[in-house]
């Protein structure tokens, strides 16, 4: 990895997203609004954007569907065969501490992984309905703001100082409720 390598990726990020949803967005403003022009929804979201559409949108939804794929199901799939492999390999190693060390720091990543690609997944790719929409404005949620709250408290759990002020406070509560 060099600061080249890092730039080309970067751009070439930015650019896939870009002609990705440019593509959406030129579909989206083609379509009639009519009526209601309320969004339920904590932020402007794209599935509750095109509930309010008044024209056909089927084509969207598979535009969607397949773009979906290439944005989230293919990185995440990525995500695990990487880490099967680096499974496969932590699993050869000889040392049992090594083992241990390498398995925490990966399990914890790859909580924090399933846990935001899970729900984009649910929120993005499953089938939707008008009750599923509701439920997704707090599935949403989780990708949003419980996963980057949540990131912060995994890896700080991996800190010994961390660990050992969570193990006093357990025995201090533990210790307070024997007492009464």
């Amino acid at each position: 990895m060099n600061p080249d390598l890092c730039l080309q990726l970067l751009i070439g990020s930015w650019f896939l997203v870009s002609v990705l949803i440019s593509s959406e967005i030129i579909v989206i403003i083609q379509f009639d609004f009519c009526g209601l022009n309320y969004i339920d929804h904590f932020f402007c979201d794209f599935g509750p954007v095109v509930e309010l559409a008044t024209s056909d949108i089927s084509i969207l939804m598979l535009q969607d569907f397949v773009i979906s794929i290439c944005m989230i199901f293919s990185p995440f799939a990525f995500i695990i065969m990487t880490y099967f492999s680096i499974s496969i390999t932590i699993i050869k190693m000889s040392s049992r501490y090594g083992r241990r060390k390498a398995f925490s720091t990966c399990s914890s990543h790859l909580t924090t992984v399933c846990a935001y690609y899970g729900t984009l997944i649910t929120v993005y790719m499953a089938p939707s309905n008008e009750s599923t929409s509701n439920i997704n404005k707090y599935r949403s949620l989780l990708y949003i703001v419980v996963t980057p709250v949540m990131n912060p408290i995994i890896y700080s759990l991996r800190n010994k100082e961390i660990k050992r002020a969570i193990q006093k406070i357990k025995n201090h509560v533990i210790q307070n409720g024997r007492e009464r």
